[in-house]
């Protein structure tokens, strides 16, 4: 059984910083894509950022570029997102995501989110 458990939400202040995990369990973790996303009360999911299976690549979404960074441990199973320089708009639920494509199939999970409060 695959799980995907996040730790390391809470309340920050605006301009503060938060480091969050992902466990992964049940899977080939050095397999998978592992992206974060968050969501908002009242709004989409939206994709915040990505790093490859091997760590060769990471992407971000433009709102968090310069601030956000993703990182990995294949070692440990975990997945990493330090948020550096937060704003009251980054306040909202993050999910982990673990994403593989496997002869033309695709695997996909999801944690049970984290909250990230960014108030004063």
């Amino acid at each position: 059984q695959v799980q995907l458990v996040e730790s390391g939400g809470g309340l920050v202040q605006p301009g503060g910083s938060l480091r969050l995990s992902c466990a992964a369990s049940g899977l080939t973790f050095s397999s998978y894509h592992m992206s974060w996303y968050r969501q908002a009360e009242g709004k989409e999911r939206e994709l915040v950022a990505v790093i490859t299976s091997d760590s060769g690549s990471t992407n971000y979404a433009d709102f968090v570029k310069g601030r956000f960074t993703i990182s990995r441990d294949n070692a440990k199973n975990t997945v990493y997102l330090q948020m550096n320089s937060l704003k009251p708009e980054d306040t909202a639920v993050y999910y982990c995501n673990a994403l593989r494509i496997r002869f033309e199939k695709e695997y996909k999970y999801w944690g049970q989110g984290t909250q990230v409060t960014v108030s004063s």
